[in-house]
């Protein structure tokens, strides 16, 4: 589904789930209130018609801030790569501040928003520099807001696809240990803005090193519930478009079967609340 807002809504508030009516809330904007999200295309409309290698797609924030936010709250993404997290807010009626840390990548999100309708007249603004050393208060206070309703995480699957050559960035930790400790670190920081009740939304997926299934989705639950987090709940998303694959799925069917596991077609969206 598609649902770039035209400016002829301009004068309408953003949407907002209301429980009085929330059947038609869901009808129209495929709200999915199931563990299991099949999606079966990338929504490609407006400014996210070009797919980036390793960028997750914007029905997975949409979903997020739908449901867990309200018009005007803030939204903020500590790893806002290509921006898909932004021009979500962007469309929907929500402020939004991302965090990326390679600047040729901070670009692409700054001129997709660019491209994109902001029909509501919301801030989204793109900030270069390292979520683990960011002043992520201070960066709200200067720019008139006090919390965040949601936060949204898509960190690198670690090393599986390289981002950027910056040794700071999580694609290029050394090894699992530090990849899991600079997540946290940041996982750390960016927390001391949500607010009570907000969401924190992780999504992740497994990898494979040396023949041997590395569970990621795991260990970054693992180490986000050290926070005190109560988790509510874990999603499991369906994909079938990935760039690595493409055209050659009888290549990789014929690696699995050779080396004796199974074919990637999930990966994970694991709702947290903060209770403290």
């Amino acid at each position: 589904m598609r649902y770039l807002v035209k400016q002829s809504e301009a004068n309408h508030q953003p949407p907002s789930l209301d429980l009085r009516n929330w059947l038609t809330f869901v009808k129209r904007w495929d709200i999915i209130v199931d563990s299991l999200w099949i999606i079966p295309e990338r929504d490609s409309s407006g400014a996210m018609g070009v797919l980036h290698h390793g960028e997750f797609i914007p029905q997975i924030p949409r979903q997020a801030i739908l449901r867990f936010t309200r018009p005007y709250d803030l939204v903020v993404d500590p790893f806002v790569g290509y921006g898909t997290t932004l021009v979500e807010c962007q469309r929907l009626g929500r402020n939004g501040i991302g965090v990326e840390l390679e600047p040729q990548i901070a670009e692409v999100a700054k001129r997709r928003l660019c491209e994109e309708l902001n029909p509501y007249g919301v801030r989204v603004e793109v900030v270069e520099g390292d979520s683990r050393e960011i002043d992520f208060q201070h960066l709200l206070a200067e720019r008139g807001f006090s919390e965040a309703s949601l936060v949204i995480a898509h960190p690198p699957y670690h090393d599986i696809i390289k981002y950027g050559k910056d040794p700071r960035n999580l694609a290029n930790a050394p090894t699992l240990e530090d990849f899991l400790r600079s997540y946290g670190k940041i996982l750390d920081n960016v927390l001391t803005v949500l607010a009570k009740g907000g969401y924190y939304v992780l999504v992740i997926g497994d990898k494979y090193a040396e023949g041997e299934w590395v569970p990621l989705g795991f260990y970054t639950l693992s180490e986000t519930l050290k926070r005190g987090l109560k988790l509510k709940a874990i999603c499991i998303k369906n994909f079938e478009e990935t760039l690595a694959k493409r055209k050659q799925i009888h290549l990789w069917k014929y690696r699995v079967l050779k080396s004796g596991t199974f074919f990637f077609k999930h990966e994970y969206i694991i709702f947290f609340q903060k209770s403290i």
